[in-house]
This record gives structure tokens, C-alpha cells and sequence, in this order.
């Protein structure tokens, strides 16, 4: 009897509810949870929908990239490969798409000059920065040698080691490579891989990040010329055993340099320059990160 009694009250206290419900203009509680499953469901839409949206516009993006590298290609401005072999500058910038706050900042043109990145010490991770900001040359240092009779042989830019293992011989190639704007920036890096071109193009990305201003000055005792063709003091630099000092020299002297270490001074812009080397010069690995340190060193007031 009290079950029945309990019922009978549970309706009337619903009915009661849904004219008040009607009356009000009010959802009632069958209604209110369908209503709010149709809008888990509106929403979980709506994300779908946005995140079409988003793809949509990165493809579209992407397609205009390539439609604005094919057109500068059929101009002649993208015609001819660089002397790797690679894309062209403009292209790689055009398909570019940056990852960190720096690059977006130097995409969208905020930041226009490199030494703006240097003076501030801030890390540059995306290689395009430096292609857009600079217009680069790049070269290979020969720290190798061909084989050859009587273990002589030419020297080449990729040095070959071997690993033992129950397959055989597994070779590795190893390679330094140097890329400034002959204007005072050059970059030194390396690169190692199972195959030579893999090897280069590391280095040439690291040597890229690794980009540093060189400080520039006529500085010798007998020269008074306004250009910028010399280091503006004497800097010594050092690695391993290797101990490299540049010394100012007035115009028209040239690079009284090794070889390979002209290289380097030709792309960071030095045109006159008297040097001093020490310890175990062969090392032509440890030559370059000597000078390299050296031009580092430039910068120091």
C-alpha cells in the first residue's frame, strides 16, 4: 500500500512539474538531457569542422609555395642549381614554414638583419634565417686524402674511416665545410654520414647555425685607407695542439695564410692578413677551428 501511495505521489509531483515546465516556458528533465547530448555532439562537430579548416589553409598554403617557386623557376630566377646541387635559396625560403619564435619573426620581415640576432645572442635553429638574411657562399675544406701509391694521394674534402663488423667493412665519410657572405659572417660546421652527399649537406646546415660576426678594420701601422680588409687587432686562436695568431697587414698584402685557412678568410671578408702557426699544423680539422676561434675573438673589446 505505502509503494502505491509513493507512486501516486511521484506523479502528481510530475505532473505538477511539467505544467509548471509549459506554463514557464521551461525545458524539463528528459528534454534537458537531450538537449545537452546534441550539444556534445554540435561541438565535437565543430572542432572536426575547425580542424579541416586549419588543413585546408596549410595546404593551401603549401600549394601556393610551390606555385610562387615554379613561377620564379620559369622567370630564370630559379633556373640554375647552386653548386651543390640543392634548391635554390628563393626556393627553400618560399616553401619555408618556421618553427620557432625567430623564424617567424624574420619571415614576416620584423627582424632584417642578422647582426640584430648575433649582438643579442639569441640561438638560431632554423637555417632558412640565415639563407633569407644573407646571401651565402659555401665551401668544403679538404681534410682527406684519395688513396693513392705509397700512401700519397691527393687531398679531398671527405675524410673516409671504417668500422670492422661480421658483415665487413662499413665506411663513414666525414666532411668540414665553411659559408660566409665575404662581408664579415662565416659559419664553420661538420657533417659525418655512410655517404658523401648526406655529409656535406649536415655540414653545411651546421656551418649555417653556427654563424658569427666578424669585426673588420683597417687597423696595420703602415696603412691609412678607409676600407675594412683586416682584423682589427692581433688575435690568437686555438684547437688541440694547433695555435693560429692573425696579425693585422696593410693593403695589398693578401692572405699570408695556409690554403685551406684562406678559404675561411676569403667568405668572412678578409682580404689582407699576416699569420703566425703553431704545434701540429697537418691537422688541417683543428687548422680551421683555430682560425675560426681567432675570428671569434675579433668582436672582444
Amino acid at each position: 500500500m505505502t509503494e502505491k501511495i509513493n507512486k501516486q505521489e511521484e506523479k502528481k509531483e510530475f505532473g505538477i512539474i511539467k505544467k509548471t515546465a509549459e506554463a514557464h516556458g521551461t525545458l524539463d528533465e528528459k528534454k534537458s538531457e537531450l538537449k545537452a547530448k546534441d550539444a556534445r555532439a554540435i561541438t565535437e562537430d565543430m572542432i572536426e569542422l575547425d580542424k579541416q579548416k586549419e588543413k585546408a589553409l596549410r595546404e593551401e598554403k603549401e600549394k601556393e609555395a610551390i606555385e610562387k617557386a615554379e613561377k620564379e623557376r620559369q622567370r630564370g630566377k630559379g633556373k640554375e642549381r647552386n653548386s651543390f646541387g640543392k634548391i635554390t635559396r628563393e626556393e627553400s625560403i618560399a616553401v619555408w614554414e618556421p618553427k620557432t619564435k625567430l623564424g617567424r619573426e624574420v619571415k614576416n620581415e620584423k627582424i632584417t638583419n642578422i647582426d640584430e640576432i648575433l649582438d643579442n645572442n639569441k640561438k638560431i635553429l632554423e637555417e632558412q634565417i640565415v639563407d633569407k638574411l644573407l646571401n651565402l657562399k659555401t665551401d668544403l675544406i679538404s681534410i682527406g686524402q684519395a688513396k693513392g701509391k705509397f700512401g700519397g694521394g691527393k687531398r679531398r674534402a671527405w675524410r673516409q674511416t671504417q668500422k670492422k663488423t661480421k658483415e665487413g667493412n662499413v665506411p663513414t665519410f666525414s666532411t668540414l665545410a665553411v659559408t660566409g657572405d665575404e662581408e664579415g659572417h662565416v659559419g664553420i660546421g661538420t657533417g659525418k654520414a655512410q655517404e658523401t652527399l648526406p655529409a656535406r649537406d649536415k655540414a653545411v646546415r651546421k656551418a649555417k647555425l653556427n654563424i658569427i660576426k666578424v669585426r673588420r678594420e683597417c687597423s696595420s701601422f703602415d696603412c691609412a685607407c678607409s676600407e675594412l680588409h683586416t682584423v682589427p687587432f692581433k688575435v690568437t686562436g686555438r684547437a688541440g695542439s694547433v695555435r693560429v695568431t692573425l696579425v693585422p697587414a696593410p693593403q695589398g698584402t693578401g692572405l699570408v695564410v695556409a690554403n685551406e685557412l684562406k678559404k675561411m678568410l676569403k667568405l668572412a671578408g678578409i682580404k689582407d692578413v699576416y699569420s703566425k702557426t703553431f704545434g701540429r699544423k697537418r691537422t688541417t680539422f683543428n687548422l680551421i677551428k683555430a682560425g675560426f676561434n681567432a675570428l671569434k675573438k675579433t668582436n672582444k673589446k
